[in-house]
């Protein structure tokens, strides 16, 4: 039974997700915590630091795949806005 709301892509079976709002909150936490971890480096509280560092490439590590998923959905001739 695929069954859908009129105007939505996915279904309760086969939902879609929203990768390039994901994208998005990725890129924020990546700058946000690189630039608290600079900051609290700077003010002299290294362990705060080194856990926004972690944060950080965490969140790079995201848009890396993420980055690559909304790739191969476009190379498939998908195309989505923001907030799917």
């Amino acid at each position: 039974m695929n069954r859908r709301a009129p105007g939505r892509k996915g279904t309760h079976e086969n939902p879609r997700s929203a990768l390039n709002l994901r994208l998005v909150l990725a890129t924020f936490g990546l700058v946000s915590c690189t630039a608290l971890a600079v900051v609290t480096f700077w003010v002299g509280i290294p362990a705060l630091g080194v856990v926004l560092a972690i944060l950080a490439v965490i969140a790079a590590a995201d848009l890396v795949v993420v980055g690559r998923r909304v790739i191969r959905r476009r190379r498939r001739g998908e195309r989505h806005t923001l907030f799917e």
